[in-house]
């Protein structure tokens, strides 16, 4: 048992009793007291030892509460940086009633997993204001990705960044100098132009922000999401996602 677990265990075991933490002072008790305080906890607890598990997930359950009102205030001062960062690409309907923001990864298996998924969601709604944001953080060709597609963008336009997104997010193998041109010709792209500004003070300078919005949000890992008021880590089906939607509605 880790021990998270072991101290959630333990208030639950106080709560079971009907104990309260901070009335309890083990260290001040007697050793009578103690044998006889866990005496009592086990007679309690083999008597009724399915209480151990439903006061455990009441705790849990509070703290995931917890946890989703601590979003709620990271979400509101972060706004700006969250929604209106000045250079994140924004796709869906720019004029839509919800707005997604996703920190992604493209080499991420559950960001590939879910890119189709939040593609679909886009277009059975069609009233999503979709924000992308650029989050390497698996290694030198996830960096590497990441730079093409802005560069993309930097060079040609924001149809141009959809479109080597859409690439990368399923391309596999290294990202050498012949992959890049490669991909750029077959994206229509000028490969000399976009590859000389993969390394442009812009794009640093937006990898940074993005980096740093991430550390701020409590983001160590993708995908993640920003959805109204919530703050999803993790991988969301389609399912889901609309009922967040719609919640957010």
């Amino acid at each position: 048992m880790t021990k998270t677990r072991l101290a959630t265990s333990f208030a639950a075991l106080l709560m079971a009793t009907g104990v309260q933490a901070a009335d309890l002072d083990l260290n001040n008790m007697s050793d009578a007291d103690r044998a006889a305080f866990g005496a009592q906890v086990r007679a309690y607890l083999l008597e009724n030892p399915q209480v151990i598990m439903e006061a455990v997930q009441v705790l849990e359950d509070r703290q995931a509460a917890e946890q989703a009102q601590g979003d709620v205030s990271l979400i509101e001062n972060n706004a700006e940086a969250i929604f209106n960062d000045g250079y994140s690409w924004v796709g869906g309907n720019p004029e839509g009633d919800v707005t997604i923001v996703e920190f992604f990864d493209y080499r991420c298996g559950f960001c590939r997993r879910a890119h189709p998924e939040v593609t679909q969601l886009l277009e059975l709604d069609g009233n999503i204001r979709y924000i992308a944001k650029e989050f390497p953080i698996l290694g030198e060709n996830s960096v590497i990705s990441s730079r093409f597609a802005l560069a993309a963008r930097e060079v040609a336009g924001d149809e141009a960044y959809h479109a080597a997104k859409e690439a990368l997010i399923v391309l596999n193998g290294d990202l050498d100098d012949t992959v890049l041109r490669r991909l750029a010709d077959t994206l229509g792209l000028d490969a000399d132009a976009v590859i000389a500004a993969m390394d442009s003070d812009s794009i640093n300078e937006q990898l940074a922000s993005t980096r740093a919005l991430a550390q701020a949000l409590q983001i160590n890992g993708t995908p993640s999401f920003v959805m109204g008021d919530q703050l999803i880590r993790g991988y969301v089906p389609l399912d889901a996602m609309q009922q967040i939607v719609a919640e957010a509605r």
